[in-house]
């Protein structure tokens, strides 16, 4: 039983007593519905900002490195020095093997080029960044000469060519799309400067038109760590690829 003091001189209930009016609850809800978009907002841009770091500190950082030691050598890193092959690690056996760890640093660092930073010293062939999950990732940087699909002299047909590439490993779906856009303009995992491992040499002969296009990347952010369909929880880590980047050279 509400007790007489409850209520004004009216018979009404007192403000006091009353709860929150519809208008008080959207305006609530409303409030909620920003901030919880303004965070997803922040973690877009922190995404894409960490993205945008990794790919001119770490990757074209390397692309540089690359370039200067082919300047000041003559050849690619690794190739034979009295007998060039102009494929990396040519000297290696067999050749064309990849180019990683420290024997890749070292071979930078023995002509006087300056590598990036990376992870630590000893590993500056590996960056950490964090997945759409906010989930540590690292991505690892190797050279290497591998056959690449380029057009033929008709439409739609395409031949391999050995090219020199470096190989990224450790690449979750964001960081791919951001660094094909940032390369070749658009995301497409088979055909520009940046290709899905897999597809680099992809060849489609002439009368097939229906595999002519571009194709989307394997993997998304939905996928998580070794699995092959959308079915990571917010907690789990991504699925990441492998993706080559050829080299001018």
């Amino acid at each position: 039983m509400t007790p007489i003091s409850a209520f004004t001189a009216g018979g009404r209930l007192s403000r006091r007593q009353r709860g929150f009016s519809l208008i008080e609850l959207s305006v609530v809800l409303i409030v909620i519905g920003l901030v919880i978009g303004a965070v997803a907002v922040g973690r877009d841009l922190q995404r894409s900002a960490a993205n945008q770091r990794l790919s001119t500190d770490f990757i074209q950082g390397w692309q540089l490195a690359y370039e200067a030691y082919f300047n000041g050598v003559g050849r690619p890193p690794g190739d034979n020095p009295s007998n060039p092959t102009g494929r990396v690690n040519g000297n290696a056996t067999p050749a064309g093997t990849e180019l990683c760890g420290t024997t890749m640093i070292n071979e930078f660092l023995a002509a006087g080029i300056r590598v990036p930073t990376g992870r630590t010293e000893g590993q500056q062939d590996r960056y950490v960044y964090l997945d759409s999950n906010g989930n540590p990732q690292e991505a690892r940087v190797c050279f290497q000469s591998v056959n690449w699909s380029e057009p033929a002299d008709t439409v739609n047909n395409y031949v391999l060519r050995p090219r020199n590439v470096m190989v990224i490993r450790g690449v979750t779906f964001s960081l791919a799309g951001s660094l094909d856009q940032q390369i070749d303009g658009r995301t497409d995992a088979r055909f520009g400067s940046l290709r899905e491992g897999p597809l680099a040499n992809g060849t489609v002969p002439a009368a097939d038109t229906t595999n002519s296009t571009g194709m989307n990347w394997s993997i998304d952010d939905r996928v998580a760590f070794g699995a092959a369909v959308p079915t990571s929880l917010d907690e789990s880590q991504v699925a990441v690829t492998t993706a080559y980047f050829k080299m001018m050279r």
